[in-house]
């Protein structure tokens, strides 16, 4: 728990937005993911979250957002109003201009809707990487990648003669994703808002954050830091409900960063949390708000202050749509949101 507990905790009147990881939940299809993600939005879009980010991860049985441009476009085409986006394009497996073209077009689409998070980890495995045709080393040119989108985005490519279209002058926002001092310092120098990863690589958190508020440069896009944080969900109607889906959510875990190749049934994955070799699941999701509505409200409003938050996007870790829509409710009713579009200075 972050914070001090409070019998009548403040309202925390930040936006909360959500990252949808297009969780595929046992039993689950691909397909029923999918449509899982647009009724997700749908929610968010009617309880008052903020924005929806979609992540680019490769080669993951479990997570169906890999061709997140594509799925930004059919959510898109089924909300009206809530503002969608990569949490993150990772940018090394991408040509700057491809991605300019491709958040153009959903700019062009969709106008004022539009999100473009980066990041500079590959989002997969090395074996991966070379599948999807990239140089292991391209990670080393981020912020220059970085610079060469936001002119063609802008309409000042800084190639000449080269610019895209759709794309050119869209001014699509961007914010650096990150999980350590690295890319803090690039959003501060950049002058783009900054959206640490502590749902899942929580140690850097604080430290990041003050340096980036610490070293930040005003830029066209935006006048002063923005810091968004992320922490995990599960709210459920009673404690013993969120327990039982954390517990299923660490199982996952297990399987997902332990299995080697291997199936472990619930018991060997409860005898691995147990143990120090466990560990690892139990801190990397440390930042999970969990239980009942009041509880979840509490914990995100010690969360904010802790990580000295300017918004809140939240994973509600469920391990299936059902689950993930009823959390998604829950925590907004928890929340009070309002209308969105109050408070986006970032934009």
């Amino acid at each position: 728990m972050v914070g001090a507990r409070r019998e009548r905790p403040e309202p925390v009147t930040l936006p909360l937005s959500i990252l949808d990881l297009a969780t595929i939940g046992p039993g689950e299809t691909t397909a029923q993911s999918l449509q899982g993600s647009v009724a997700l939005a749908q929610v968010a879009e009617t309880h008052g979250y903020r924005r929806v980010w979609y992540a680019e991860h490769h080669n993951m049985p479990r997570i169906a957002s890999s061709a997140t441009s594509v799925l930004i476009a059919h959510v898109a085409s089924r909300t009206t109003t809530i503002r969608l986006g990569s949490g993150g394009i990772m940018l090394p497996n991408h040509a700057p201009l491809t991605i300019a073209e491709q958040f153009g077009t959903l700019e062009t689409l969709h106008p004022g809707r539009i999100d473009l998070g980066l990041g500079r980890a590959p989002g997969t495995d090395q074996k991966t990487l070379r599948a999807l045709r990239r140089d292991p080393h391209a990670a080393d040119a981020f912020p220059e990648d970085v610079q060469e989108l936001r002119g063609y985005l802008a309409g000042k490519s800084l190639i000449p003669g080269v610019d895209a279209t759709p794309g050119k002058g869209t001014e699509v926002p961007l914010y650096i994703l990150g999980s350590s001092l690295f890319g803090a310092r690039l959003a501060a120098a950049l002058g783009l808002p900054y959206a640490f990863a502590s749902h899942f690589a929580p140690d850097a958190l604080r430290d990041a954050v003050a340096v980036y508020r610490s070293e930040f440069r005003p830029s066209a896009q935006l006048d002063r830091p923005y810091v968004i944080a992320a922490a995990n969900v599960i709210a459920a109607d009673t404690e013993a409900e969120a327990q039982q889906q954390f517990l299923t959510l660490k199982r996952q875990w297990v399987r997902t960063l332990l299995g080697r190749g291997r199936s472990y049934t619930d018991e060997e994955a409860d005898q691995i949390l147990a143990s120090p070799q466990g560990r690892l699941v139990h801190h990397n999701l440390q930042y999970t708000a969990l239980g009942a509505p009041a509880a979840v409200r509490e914990y995100l409003a010690g969360f904010a202050a802790h990580a000295d938050a300017d918004e809140l996007i939240v994973a509600h870790q469920t391990t299936s749509v059902a689950d993930r829509l009823r959390s998604a409710r829950l925590t907004a009713e928890a929340m009070e949101l309002r209308s969105p579009g109050t408070l986006h200075p970032a934009h």
